[in-house]
């Protein structure tokens, strides 16, 4: 049984996940998702670096069209999720699992999960394998996988 709050798994029950949001700080802030892999068989969500209340949204996006039966392949554009812009996802290092999705960990406990980043573009349509993107927007949207790097789509 999860170790999860009661708040957390009556959302996973009606909603099928449930969608934290972390401000920032001396990080970026980041939204990912609690029980959708529990409840599809699917990886749960992060998005870093945006607006709390955008980022749920996002997440919220992603879970209806994984309810619907949508499938998100790595290295593809998918639109819908951030009005004007694409985006894409990328499979998060399990090595960020202790420093991003920690409600996930207490979710799951000793089980494993997946867990995918959604990738967002700058307002100017720059992605963060592009040589010119800025600073600013390499802190606020540090890249998961295993390099750290993406290469471009």
């Amino acid at each position: 049984m999860p170790e999860s709050n009661k708040q957390t798994l009556d959302n996973i029950e009606e909603y099928g996940c449930h969608v934290l949001g972390i401000l920032e700080d001396d990080d970026p802030a980041f939204t990912y998702s609690v029980g959708i892999y529990e409840k599809q068989q699917r990886a749960e969500v992060i998005v870093v670096g945006l607006d709390n209340s955008l980022a749920h949204s996002m997440v919220n996006k992603y879970n209806r069209r994984i309810k619907e039966g949508e499938r998100f392949e790595f290295g593809k554009l998918y639109s819908g999720f951030l009005e004007g812009f694409d985006v894409c996802f990328i499979k998060v290092a399990e090595k960020y699992f202790d420093e991003y999705p920690l409600a996930c960990n207490t979710h799951y406990g000793e089980g494993r999960y997946e867990l995918i980043q959604m990738v967002w573009p700058t307002t100017g349509g720059q992605w963060p394998w592009d040589k010119d993107t800025s600073e600013f927007y390499r802190w606020a949207q540090p890249i998961l996988n295993e390099s750290g790097k993406l290469k471009k789509i």
